[in-house]
C-alpha cells in the first residue's frame, strides 16, 4: 500500500466523517490507530512511523480545517494515554501523565505526533466529543457519554476496518420532560 493512497483513504473517511457530523468548534477529537492494522497485519506486528506520520499529518490538516483539538490515543502499554498539545490539556483541565510514546509502546502515529507537535504531552483521561477508530483499538472509553455511532460509507483505510463516534447530551427527565423551548413549555 503507497503512502499516498492511505492519505487518500484518511481524507475519505474524514470528509465522511464531517458531512455527516456537526462536530463543535473547539471540541476534542480522539483518534486511535494501528499502522499495522493499516498494513494488513496484525496489531503491533508491523508498525511503520512511516504511516503513522501520514495519519498524524492528514488528521492535523483537518484539526486545524474543522477547528478542533486532536488527541491521539496510545496503544495498551502505555494504558491507552492519550497524545496532544499541553495547551489542549491546559484548556480541558486533564491531568499529565509521565510516559512517552515509542513505535511499540504507544504506537506509530503517537510517536510522528510527539515529533510534530509544539509542546507534546501525554494525559491518561479525556472527554471526547467523538472521533475515529482505526482498525480496532477501541476509543469508546474516551468519548463522553452518550455516544452515537457514526455510519460511514468510508470504512477502510488501507487494510484497518475504521469506525466513528460522536456524542450528544444525555437526555434527562420523564414523562413530563421536554427537549425542545417551545409555546408548549409555558403551559
Amino acid at each position: 500500500m503507497e503512502l499516498a493512497d492511505i492519505q487518500a483513504d484518511i481524507r475519505r473517511v474524514m470528509d465522511n466523517y464531517f458531512e455527516l457530523v456537526n462536530f463543535p468548534k473547539g471540541g476534542l477529537f480522539v483518534v486511535g490507530c494501528s499502522t499495522s492494522m493499516i498494513r494488513g497485519h496484525w496489531m503491533a506486528t508491523d508498525s511503520s512511523l512511516q504511516v503513522g506520520e501520514v495519519v498524524f499529518n492528514t488528521l492535523n490538516e483537518y484539526a486545524q480545517k474543522y477547528d478542533f483539538d486532536l488527541a491521539i490515543q496510545g496503544c495498551e502499554h502505555i494504558n491507552r494515554s492519550l497524545l496532544m498539545e499541553r495547551s489542549t490539556a491546559t484548556k480541558h483541565n486533564f491531568e499529565q501523565v509521565m510516559v512517552v510514546p515509542a513505535l511499540h509502546a504507544g504506537g506509530a502515529t503517537s510517536v510522528a505526533g510527539w515529533q510534530a507537535m509544539n509542546d507534546p504531552v501525554e494525559v491518561e483521561h479525556i472527554v471526547a466529543d467523538g472521533g475515529i477508530d482505526i482498525g480496532g483499538t477501541e476509543i469508546g472509553m474516551h468519548v463522553r457519554f452518550v455516544q452515537v455511532p457514526v455510519r460511514l460509507t468510508e470504512t477502510k483505510i488501507g487494510g484497518a476496518h475504521v469506525v466513528a463516534l460522536t456524542s450528544r447530551p444525555k437526555l434527562v427527565g420523564g414523562q413530563r420532560a421536554k427537549y425542545d423551548f417551545t409555546e408548549a413549555n409555558l403551559k
